[in-house]
């Protein structure tokens, strides 16, 4: 009974995917810290930036347990030992896991701004299409969970810096629009890659990914060219904010070996080199927001102004 139980525990942790989650924590946390000293030139207050983390953490990964709910067929053929096709967690509790998640999401950002809410919701009903039809219909699904994502970090600004739309604030900064387009299109990049690493599976059980309809050697310079993009928008994203030299060493050298990484999956397009890939991408994110924090704390600390200030 014991071993059941932890077994149990372990499925429900597996759903949130662990090995992304220093990623999915240290991005909300590096938009709500950016936001409050862009804004106010200091740290933000300890429970407000606890909540946004924590509640734009539960938020991505209920999304992640809706697309495990929706995709059990598939993940049946091609990851067996996932918790729903191995039958650690049924659907139906899956689908109750997935709604409590972005409950909490939601009563979070209610309570710190409705405008964050709003952009929940929005990114939620973005990222339902996808997973209950675009997937299975179009090749170009992608793009909607770019721009889901993308929405994440504009919601956690708003959380922290009111737009000024439902709740009195300082307006929305074209900080937190660069920081959702660079979400935006390096998700696609994460998308592209996770689907060339199961592509029989896929092709299998008809569903229409970039890499099964147009090959991996194309969808490799998809991947590349978000890549680039999202570099050079980390860049104008320390421009408009102000950010110190801390952050665009990182970027850049961090940038440069990504876009290096893109270029070799180019080269060679396989699904193992799509796997290393993704990951990658999720190690070149962490680097870049803890370099971002550290700035930013930096900055706020000492209270200097950032290079491009």
């Amino acid at each position: 009974m014991e071993s059941m139980s932890t077994g149990r525990f372990g499925a429900y942790l597996k759903l949130l995917r662990p090995p992304l989650a220093p990623m999915n924590l240290i991005l909300p946390g590096a938009v709500a810290l950016l936001a409050s000293y862009v804004t106010t030139g200091g740290m933000p207050s300890f429970v407000p930036f606890v909540l946004a983390t924590v509640g734009a953490y539960f938020a991505i990964t209920s999304s992640y347990v809706f697309n495990d709910f929706c995709d059990v067929d598939v993940d049946r053929m091609g990851m067996p030992g996932r918790p729903l096709p191995s039958s650690l967690i049924s659907k139906e509790t899956a689908l109750s896991y997935s709604v409590l998640l972005f409950g909490i999401a939601a009563a979070v950002a209610l309570y710190l701004n409705p405008e964050s809410l709003v952009a929940l919701i929005v990114a939620t009903l973005i990222m339902t299409l996808y997973s209950k039809w675009a997937k299975r219909k179009t090749p170009f699904s992608w793009v909607l969970v770019g721009l889901a994502y993308g929405v994440v970090p504009v919601g956690v600004w708003l959380a922290m810096a009111p737009a000024g739309w439902l709740k009195a604030g300082p307006g929305l900064h074209v900080g937190a629009l660069i920081f959702g387009a660079m979400i935006c299109i390096t998700d696609w990049g994460f998308t592209n890659c996770d689907a060339s690493r199961d592509v029989e599976g896929d092709r299998k059980m008809n569903v229409p990914t970039l890499p099964v309809t147009y090959g991996i050697p194309a969808t490799a310079k998809v991947v590349a060219a978000a890549w680039v993009a999202g570099v050079v928008l980390s860049l104008a994203l320390g421009a408009s904010t102000g950010l110190g030299f801390i952050y665009f060493f990182v970027a850049l050298v961090a940038g440069a070996w990504i876009v290096l990484q893109s270029i070799d999956f180019v080269r060679h397009p396989s699904a193992r080199r799509g796997n290393r890939i993704f990951y990658q991408g999720a190690n070149y994110r962490f680097l870049l927001f803890a370099a971002l924090i550290v700035d930013v704390l930096l900055l706020a600390t000492l209270g200097c102004q950032g290079v491009w200030a």
